[in-house]
Parts: C-alpha cells; sequence; structure tokens
C-alpha cells in the first residue's frame, strides 16, 4: 500500500468530545431531514411523492435545456428529465400536484409535438405513480436501511464482538444521516437513486470500519497493559495511510461523475461522495471513540479480545 503520510502519532481520541459535537449536529440535522420526509415536506421525487414519467424516442437528439424550456413555457414546471445520448431518447417525469387540467401524460406528449413539429417521436412508456405508492416506497426504502443496520452489527458481532457491532453500526447510521441532512438542507431531491447510494455509502463505510476494528483487536491482543485509549490511537494511526489513500482513489472517481456525469448520475455520485467523506471521518471519529464508551471497555483493557 502506497505511503503518502508515512508513521504517524495522532491523538485522535484526545479530540473525541469535538468530534462528537460536530457529529451531533449532522446527526440532528439528519433526523430533521428525514423527519420531513417522512411528512412529505421536503424535495421528493415522483418515486416518493408521486407523478407521471413518460419516455420518449426521437428521429434526433433533444437537449435537456430545450426540453425543459419548451414545457416550462407550456407551464409544466418541476420537472425532471432524462437523457439517453446514444438512442435520442428523453424520460420526462413530473411530480404530481402540478396544476394542469389534462392527464400530465398527454400534456407532455402534445407540449413535444408542438414545440419540435419536425422532430417525430413515440412513446415507448408511460408510468403513473400515486401517492399511496409513493407513500409504500417511503416504508420500503426505511425498512431496507433498517435491515442493513441489523445485518451491520450481526456481521460485525460475529466477526468480532457485539459491541464492535453496535459501534459500526452507529457509524454507519451516523453517515447516512448526514448525507441526508445535507441534501435537506440544499433543497436537492430525494429519489430511490439516492436511497441506494445511500446503502451503497453504508456498505463502503463499514468496510472502512473494519478495517480499524482489525488493527485495533489486533493491538489488543498485544498491548493489554496499555490505556485503550493509547490502544485505539496506535491502531487508527496505523492504517492511516492506507484509509486516505482507499478514500481518494474513490473521491477521484466520484468527481468526475459527479461533475460531467450528466442529470442522471449527478445526485447519485453526489450523495456516494459526501458519504466517503463522512464514512472515512466516522471510522476514525466516530466507530473508535465509540468502544471507549461501552461500559465493558472502560479502564484500562476490554474484558474479552
Amino acid at each position: 500500500m502506497l505511503e503518502i503520510l508515512g508513521k504517524t502519532n495522532i491523538d485522535f481520541m484526545g479530540k473525541r468530545r469535538l468530534a462528537f459535537f460536530f457529529s451531533g449536529i449532522l446527526v440532528v440535522l439528519g433526523i430533521i431531514a428525514a423527519v420531513q420526509i417522512s411528512r412529505g415536506h421536503a424535495n421528493l421525487g415522483i418515486d416518493f411523492a408521486g407523478g407521471t414519467g413518460v419516455q420518449l424516442k426521437f428521429d434526433k437528439a433533444v437537449r435537456i435545456d430545450e426540453a425543459r424550456k419548451a414545457l416550462e413555457s407550456q407551464g409544466l414546471t418541476n420537472v425532471d428529465i432524462q437523457e439517453f445520448v446514444n438512442d435520442n431518447k428523453l424520460l420526462v417525469r413530473v411530480k404530481a400536484g402540478t396544476t394542469i387540467e389534462e392527464k400530465v401524460a398527454d400534456r407532455i406528449v402534445a407540449v413535444f409535438r408542438k414545440e419540435f413539429p419536425e422532430n417525430a417521436f413515440v412513446v415507448e412508456s408511460t408510468t403513473e405513480i400515486g401517492p399511496t405508492i409513493g407513500k409504500k416506497l417511503q416504508q420500503d426504502a426505511l425498512i431496507a436501511v433498517l435491515v442493513s443496520f441489523v445485518g451491520i452489527i450481526i456481521y460485525i458481532a460475529a466477526r468480532f464482538e457485539f459491541r464492535f457491532g453496535v459501534a459500526a453500526a452507529l457509524a454507519t447510521f451516523h453517515d447516512v444521516l448526514a448525507v441526508l441532512g445535507a441534501f435537506y438542507i440544499l433543497d436537492k431531491e430525494i429519489t430511490l437513486l439516492v436511497i441506494t447510494a445511500l446503502l451503497t455509502l453504508a456498505g463502503y463505510s463499514l468496510t472502512d470500519t473494519v478495517v480499524v476494528f482489525d488493527r485495533i483487536r489486533e493491538n489488543l491482543k498485544t498491548r493489554r497493559r496499555d490505556q485503550i485509549g493509547v490502544v485505539i490511537n496506535n491502531g487508527i494511526n496505523q492504517v492511516l495511510s492506507r484509509t486516505i489513500v482507499t478514500s481518494l482513489t474513490v473521491v477521484l472517481v466520484l468527481i468526475p461523475l459527479t461533475v460531467a456525469g450528466g442529470e442522471v448520475l449527478h445526485d447519485f455520485s453526489l450523495a456516494l461522495l459526501w458519504g466517503v467523506i463522512f464514512g472515512t471521518y466516522s471510522s476514525i471519529f466516530v466507530a473508535s471513540p465509540l468502544l471507549i464508551l461501552w461500559p465493558s471497555g472502560q479502564g484500562r483493557l476490554f474484558k474479552r479480545v
């Protein structure tokens, strides 16, 4: 593994109170976001809020900005448009509640026929998602996140110990809430793709935390007489270079996808980008310090390693 920092001796545990304060703010914002999303008081995509999706295939490519301008000129605002460049396709999605009299799908088709009369197209599919289905999708997404946390606890408890599993699950929960809170504050649209990104970053956060925990557990076997904070600091410093290199590698991939990946990938990549940053931070400043707070971890030694 590439060494970019060399040997470090940073007192991470000495900064845990400041880290807990910062993380507390992130968690509170995330909880507020989760509550608002559950109440429908957020920028929800049609997956959750309900709406209409129409996929069109054109003879010639239509730019997204031109399509959006055409729709807005006819009173269709709050529209999400995805482009399939190679196939000359557009996926137009309109949230429920748009103030138009006729069927949304028919209105979309009429707009494109009027604004692009020389560019023939066919309607490949039409999707209608009602509020009831959107609510069900919200519940399913929540269940998926909760099941993933239970799985994390079970896996880490089997791989290490129960206290490690709880610490890893709380750190992952912290990362998910941090990204969710950031999306809510910035009024980013919450879609199933964003939920997919949250579950993906949960897996990344878990992997990074396992690496740190594995080194801490090894040190506990050889440094039984040291203060637990010293053992944890030593373990983090030993894997710090590996953690940073791994995170930078992922970030270098996600930045181009976020900047130039197009509307389809932007929010997904942005959620993952923030998730990697928060996940790296939480492995060091959230998951590891939580081990000190565990009752059996107080004092100089773990009771069992």
